[in-house]
Protein backbone atom coordinates (compact mmCIF):
# COMPACT_ATOMS: atom_id res chain seq x y z
CA UNK A 1 0.00 0.00 0.00
CA UNK A 2 2.66 2.31 0.51
CA UNK A 3 4.74 1.51 -2.27
CA UNK A 4 1.20 2.23 -4.26
CA UNK A 5 1.19 5.57 -2.57
CA UNK A 6 4.53 6.81 -3.38
CA UNK A 7 3.60 5.76 -6.76
CA UNK A 8 1.15 7.90 -6.89
CA UNK A 9 2.22 10.76 -5.96
CA UNK A 10 5.72 10.14 -8.01
CA UNK A 11 3.35 9.98 -10.84
CA UNK A 12 0.52 12.72 -10.10
CA UNK A 13 1.75 14.71 -7.36
CA UNK A 14 2.91 17.39 -8.77
CA UNK A 15 -0.28 18.16 -10.64
CA UNK A 16 -2.44 17.66 -7.88
CA UNK A 17 -0.56 20.24 -5.56
CA UNK A 18 -0.80 22.99 -8.62
CA UNK A 19 -4.60 21.89 -8.85
CA UNK A 20 -4.53 22.43 -5.27
CA UNK A 21 -2.81 25.58 -5.05
CA UNK A 22 -4.77 27.06 -7.68
CA UNK A 23 -8.52 26.19 -5.63
CA UNK A 24 -6.59 27.83 -2.29
CA UNK A 25 -5.73 31.30 -4.09
CA UNK A 26 -8.60 31.05 -5.84
CA UNK A 27 -10.79 30.93 -2.34
CA UNK A 28 -8.35 32.97 -0.70
CA UNK A 29 -8.64 36.18 -3.33
CA UNK A 30 -11.36 36.58 -5.43
CA UNK A 31 -8.95 38.35 -7.89
CA UNK A 32 -6.47 35.92 -8.38
CA UNK A 33 -8.21 33.94 -11.42
CA UNK A 34 -9.03 37.83 -13.30
CA UNK A 35 -7.87 37.10 -16.71
CA UNK A 36 -5.37 40.62 -15.94
CA UNK A 37 -3.80 38.47 -13.36
CA UNK A 38 -3.45 35.17 -15.45
CA UNK A 39 -1.42 36.99 -17.90
CA UNK A 40 0.78 38.57 -15.25
CA UNK A 41 1.45 35.33 -14.16
CA UNK A 42 2.19 33.75 -17.58
CA UNK A 43 4.20 36.75 -18.52
CA UNK A 44 6.25 36.42 -15.04
CA UNK A 45 6.68 31.95 -15.96
CA UNK A 46 7.80 32.93 -19.43
CA UNK A 47 11.09 34.44 -18.62
CA UNK A 48 11.83 31.40 -15.54
CA UNK A 49 10.48 28.70 -18.49
CA UNK A 50 13.17 29.73 -20.81
CA UNK A 51 15.91 30.20 -18.09
CA UNK A 52 14.79 26.49 -16.73
CA UNK A 53 14.54 25.15 -19.85
CA UNK A 54 18.33 26.14 -20.40
CA UNK A 55 18.96 24.32 -17.30
CA UNK A 56 17.01 21.26 -18.09
CA UNK A 57 19.07 20.78 -21.49
CA UNK A 58 22.42 20.91 -18.98
CA UNK A 59 20.53 18.02 -16.76
CA UNK A 60 19.84 15.50 -19.42
CA UNK A 61 23.57 15.29 -20.46
CA UNK A 62 24.11 14.67 -17.21
CA UNK A 63 25.53 18.19 -16.22
CA UNK A 64 24.05 21.65 -14.09
CA UNK A 65 24.36 25.14 -15.56
CA UNK A 66 24.53 27.47 -12.22
CA UNK A 67 26.14 30.45 -14.39
CA UNK A 68 22.19 30.90 -16.25
CA UNK A 69 21.18 33.34 -13.54
CA UNK A 70 24.18 35.51 -13.90
CA UNK A 71 23.68 35.00 -18.08
CA UNK A 72 20.07 36.58 -17.46
CA UNK A 73 21.95 39.31 -15.80
CA UNK A 74 24.35 40.03 -18.47
CA UNK A 75 22.25 39.69 -21.37
CA UNK A 76 19.27 41.92 -19.51
CA UNK A 77 21.60 44.72 -19.45
CA UNK A 78 23.45 44.27 -23.06
CA UNK A 79 19.93 44.79 -24.43
CA UNK A 80 19.54 48.01 -22.72
CA UNK A 81 22.76 49.42 -22.72
CA UNK A 82 23.05 48.63 -26.82
CA UNK A 83 19.33 50.95 -26.80
CA UNK A 84 20.18 53.57 -24.28
CA UNK A 85 24.17 53.72 -25.10
CA UNK A 86 24.39 53.26 -27.93
CA UNK A 87 20.77 53.64 -29.98
CA UNK A 88 21.29 49.70 -31.87
CA UNK A 89 19.08 48.90 -33.91
CA UNK A 90 16.26 46.02 -32.89
CA UNK A 91 17.93 43.18 -34.86
CA UNK A 92 21.35 43.68 -33.14
CA UNK A 93 19.75 44.51 -29.77
CA UNK A 94 18.35 41.12 -30.19
CA UNK A 95 21.23 38.71 -31.55
CA UNK A 96 23.92 39.99 -29.19
CA UNK A 97 22.73 39.11 -25.89
CA UNK A 98 21.73 35.48 -27.51
CA UNK A 99 25.17 35.41 -29.00
CA UNK A 100 26.72 36.45 -25.21
CA UNK A 101 24.75 33.51 -24.18
CA UNK A 102 26.32 31.40 -26.33
CA UNK A 103 29.54 32.46 -25.74
CA UNK A 104 28.51 31.58 -22.15
CA UNK A 105 27.99 28.45 -22.98
CA UNK A 106 30.85 27.75 -24.78
CA UNK A 107 33.23 28.66 -21.78
CA UNK A 108 31.63 26.68 -19.75
CA UNK A 109 31.92 23.43 -22.50
CA UNK A 110 35.49 24.08 -22.21
CA UNK A 111 35.87 24.19 -18.76
CA UNK A 112 33.97 21.33 -17.83
CA UNK A 113 34.96 19.06 -20.90
CA UNK A 114 38.41 19.96 -21.98
CA UNK A 115 39.67 20.94 -18.64
CA UNK A 116 37.91 18.35 -16.78
CA UNK A 117 36.23 20.70 -14.48
CA UNK A 118 32.89 19.37 -12.54
CA UNK A 119 29.98 21.00 -13.42
CA UNK A 120 28.95 22.48 -10.71
CA UNK A 121 32.06 23.87 -10.03
CA UNK A 122 33.00 25.13 -13.47
CA UNK A 123 29.41 26.86 -13.79
CA UNK A 124 29.43 28.30 -10.23
CA UNK A 125 33.13 30.08 -11.09
CA UNK A 126 31.17 31.46 -14.35
CA UNK A 127 28.69 32.48 -12.83
CA UNK A 128 30.51 34.59 -10.65
CA UNK A 129 33.26 35.96 -13.59
CA UNK A 130 29.94 36.90 -15.36
CA UNK A 131 28.12 38.70 -12.36
CA UNK A 132 31.58 40.56 -11.90
CA UNK A 133 31.30 41.45 -15.49
CA UNK A 134 28.17 42.73 -15.71
CA UNK A 135 28.66 45.45 -12.88
CA UNK A 136 32.14 46.26 -14.34
CA UNK A 137 30.45 47.13 -17.53
CA UNK A 138 27.70 49.21 -16.23
CA UNK A 139 29.67 50.21 -13.30
CA UNK A 140 27.18 48.98 -10.72
CA UNK A 141 24.30 51.05 -12.47
CA UNK A 142 20.75 50.12 -13.63
CA UNK A 143 20.06 51.26 -17.09
CA UNK A 144 17.04 53.22 -17.98
CA UNK A 145 15.77 55.95 -20.96
CA UNK A 146 18.09 58.74 -20.76
CA UNK A 147 19.94 57.80 -17.82
CA UNK A 148 22.74 60.50 -16.26
CA UNK A 149 25.98 58.71 -17.33
CA UNK A 150 29.48 59.02 -15.14
CA UNK A 151 30.66 62.21 -17.05
CA UNK A 152 27.74 64.11 -16.40
CA UNK A 153 26.15 63.86 -19.95
CA UNK A 154 22.67 61.85 -20.80
CA UNK A 155 22.31 58.61 -22.66
CA UNK A 156 21.23 59.40 -25.92
CA UNK A 157 19.07 56.97 -26.42
CA UNK A 158 16.10 54.67 -25.04
CA UNK A 159 13.94 51.69 -24.97
CA UNK A 160 12.46 51.37 -28.37
CA UNK A 161 8.67 50.88 -28.20
CA UNK A 162 8.79 47.33 -30.67
CA UNK A 163 11.84 46.13 -28.22
CA UNK A 164 9.04 46.74 -24.93
CA UNK A 165 6.68 44.79 -27.30
CA UNK A 166 8.37 41.90 -26.84
CA UNK A 167 7.68 41.49 -23.45
CA UNK A 168 4.58 43.74 -22.95
CA UNK A 169 2.68 43.17 -26.05
CA UNK A 170 -0.23 41.17 -27.14
CA UNK A 171 -0.93 38.95 -30.02
CA UNK A 172 -4.59 37.75 -30.52
CA UNK A 173 -4.63 38.83 -27.35
CA UNK A 174 -2.60 36.49 -25.59
CA UNK A 175 0.61 38.33 -24.27
CA UNK A 176 3.63 37.96 -26.26
CA UNK A 177 6.18 35.89 -24.20
CA UNK A 178 3.66 33.57 -23.16
CA UNK A 179 3.45 32.84 -27.00
CA UNK A 180 7.30 32.84 -27.31
CA UNK A 181 6.89 30.46 -24.59
CA UNK A 182 4.60 27.99 -25.65
CA UNK A 183 6.46 28.01 -28.95
CA UNK A 184 9.55 26.52 -27.37
CA UNK A 185 8.28 24.55 -25.17
CA UNK A 186 6.76 22.55 -28.48
CA UNK A 187 9.65 23.04 -30.42
CA UNK A 188 11.96 21.64 -27.31
CA UNK A 189 9.49 18.87 -26.67
CA UNK A 190 9.57 17.86 -30.43
CA UNK A 191 13.27 18.03 -30.05
CA UNK A 192 14.31 16.26 -27.54
CA UNK A 193 11.79 13.14 -28.17
CA UNK A 194 11.67 12.69 -32.05
CA UNK A 195 15.08 13.78 -33.54
CA UNK A 196 18.49 12.08 -33.36
CA UNK A 197 20.28 14.98 -31.17
CA UNK A 198 17.41 15.24 -28.77
CA UNK A 199 17.79 10.92 -28.03
CA UNK A 200 21.66 11.51 -28.41
CA UNK A 201 21.23 14.12 -25.71
CA UNK A 202 19.49 11.19 -23.02
CA UNK A 203 21.52 8.71 -23.96
CA UNK A 204 24.64 10.67 -23.55
CA UNK A 205 22.99 11.43 -19.81
CA UNK A 206 22.31 8.23 -18.56
CA UNK A 207 24.95 6.23 -19.54
CA UNK A 208 28.13 8.43 -20.72
CA UNK A 209 30.42 5.63 -22.00
CA UNK A 210 27.73 3.48 -23.21
CA UNK A 211 26.95 6.22 -25.62
CA UNK A 212 30.62 6.83 -26.70
CA UNK A 213 30.89 3.33 -27.45
CA UNK A 214 27.99 3.63 -29.40
CA UNK A 215 29.52 6.27 -31.38
CA UNK A 216 27.91 9.65 -30.22
CA UNK A 217 30.01 12.32 -30.18
CA UNK A 218 29.57 12.62 -26.59
CA UNK A 219 32.01 15.98 -26.00
CA UNK A 220 29.68 17.49 -29.08
CA UNK A 221 26.46 16.55 -27.70
CA UNK A 222 27.67 18.00 -23.99
CA UNK A 223 28.76 21.17 -25.60
CA UNK A 224 25.46 21.49 -27.85
CA UNK A 225 24.03 21.20 -24.42
CA UNK A 226 25.41 24.11 -22.64
CA UNK A 227 25.42 26.53 -25.38
CA UNK A 228 21.83 26.49 -25.74
CA UNK A 229 21.29 26.75 -22.46
CA UNK A 230 23.33 30.28 -22.45
CA UNK A 231 20.65 31.01 -25.12
CA UNK A 232 17.91 30.13 -23.61
CA UNK A 233 18.94 32.13 -20.37
CA UNK A 234 20.23 35.15 -22.63
CA UNK A 235 16.88 35.07 -24.23
CA UNK A 236 15.09 35.14 -20.75
CA UNK A 237 17.13 38.03 -20.37
CA UNK A 238 15.87 40.35 -23.40
CA UNK A 239 12.60 39.41 -22.01
CA UNK A 240 13.02 40.37 -18.97
CA UNK A 241 14.63 43.95 -19.65
CA UNK A 242 11.42 44.57 -22.61
CA UNK A 243 9.11 43.40 -19.60
CA UNK A 244 10.48 46.15 -16.73
CA UNK A 245 11.31 48.61 -19.72
CA UNK A 246 14.79 48.59 -18.14
CA UNK A 247 18.42 46.99 -17.49
CA UNK A 248 18.72 46.14 -13.79
CA UNK A 249 21.58 44.85 -12.54
CA UNK A 250 21.55 41.05 -11.00
CA UNK A 251 18.11 40.49 -12.65
CA UNK A 252 18.31 36.71 -12.98
CA UNK A 253 19.95 36.28 -9.71
CA UNK A 254 16.47 35.25 -7.75
CA UNK A 255 15.58 33.75 -11.34
CA UNK A 256 18.30 31.09 -10.82
CA UNK A 257 16.38 29.52 -8.07
CA UNK A 258 13.05 29.75 -9.39
CA UNK A 259 14.41 27.70 -12.61
CA UNK A 260 16.07 25.24 -10.98
CA UNK A 261 13.23 24.32 -8.55
CA UNK A 262 10.85 23.76 -11.43
CA UNK A 263 13.20 21.06 -13.01
CA UNK A 264 13.11 19.17 -10.33
CA UNK A 265 9.44 19.72 -9.73
CA UNK A 266 9.07 18.46 -13.39
CA UNK A 267 11.38 15.37 -12.86
CA UNK A 268 7.81 14.08 -10.70
CA UNK A 269 5.60 15.33 -13.64
CA UNK A 270 3.66 12.23 -14.79
CA UNK A 271 6.56 9.86 -13.30
CA UNK A 272 8.80 11.18 -15.87
CA UNK A 273 11.51 10.50 -13.26
CA UNK A 274 14.30 12.56 -15.58
CA UNK A 275 14.45 16.48 -16.93
CA UNK A 276 12.20 17.19 -19.83
CA UNK A 277 10.56 20.06 -21.17
CA UNK A 278 7.12 19.55 -20.48
CA UNK A 279 7.47 18.90 -16.35
CA UNK A 280 9.68 22.11 -16.44
CA UNK A 281 7.09 24.15 -18.06
CA UNK A 282 4.72 22.49 -14.97
CA UNK A 283 7.42 23.32 -12.96
CA UNK A 284 7.26 26.64 -13.11
CA UNK A 285 3.52 26.98 -12.89
CA UNK A 286 3.71 26.13 -9.98
CA UNK A 287 6.58 28.47 -8.80
CA UNK A 288 4.96 31.44 -10.53
CA UNK A 289 1.51 30.54 -9.12
CA UNK A 290 2.80 30.13 -5.79
CA UNK A 291 4.66 33.28 -5.91
CA UNK A 292 1.72 35.03 -6.85
CA UNK A 293 -0.48 34.26 -4.60
CA UNK A 294 1.44 34.52 -2.21
CA UNK A 295 2.30 38.36 -2.92
CA UNK A 296 -1.38 39.03 -3.55
CA UNK A 297 -1.94 37.86 0.36
CA UNK A 298 0.35 40.01 1.21
CA UNK A 299 3.63 37.59 2.37
CA UNK A 300 6.74 39.65 2.93
CA UNK A 301 8.35 39.24 -0.33
CA UNK A 302 11.50 38.10 2.07
CA UNK A 303 9.38 35.05 2.96
CA UNK A 304 9.75 34.06 -0.60
CA UNK A 305 12.66 32.09 -0.45
CA UNK A 306 11.81 29.92 2.23
CA UNK A 307 8.02 28.94 -0.26
CA UNK A 308 11.01 28.21 -2.95
CA UNK A 309 13.36 26.18 -0.67
CA UNK A 310 10.64 23.84 0.37
CA UNK A 311 8.81 23.29 -2.92
CA UNK A 312 12.63 22.20 -4.19
CA UNK A 313 13.05 20.35 -1.21
CA UNK A 314 9.83 18.53 -1.34
CA UNK A 315 10.69 17.87 -5.27
CA UNK A 316 14.02 16.70 -4.78
CA UNK A 317 12.34 14.14 -1.64
CA UNK A 318 9.85 12.61 -3.83
CA UNK A 319 11.67 12.53 -6.89
CA UNK A 320 15.16 10.27 -5.07
CA UNK A 321 12.66 8.76 -2.67
CA UNK A 322 11.05 7.19 -6.02
CA UNK A 323 14.43 6.33 -7.96
CA UNK A 324 16.07 4.91 -5.00
CA UNK A 325 13.16 2.38 -4.27
CA UNK A 326 13.09 1.55 -8.39
CA UNK A 327 16.86 0.80 -8.09
CA UNK A 328 16.67 -1.75 -4.31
Amino acid sequence: MKGKLLDWSFRYGALVVIAGVFVFFSIANENFLTYDNIADILRSISIVTFIAIGVTLSQIVDGFDLSVGSTVSLSTVAAATLMVWFEQPLIVVLVVPIAIGALIGLLNSLLIIRFRIPDLLATLAVMYIIGGVQKTYTKGYAIYNNMQMTDGTKAPGKFSESFKWIGQGELLGIPVPVLLMLLAVVLVHLFLKYTRWGRQMYITGGNREAARLSGIRINRVRLAAYVLSGCFAAIGGILFAARVGSGQIDAGAPLLMESVAAVFVGFSVLGAGKPNVIGTFLGAVLIGVLLNGLTMLNLPYYAFDIIKGVVLVLALAVTFVHLNRRRV
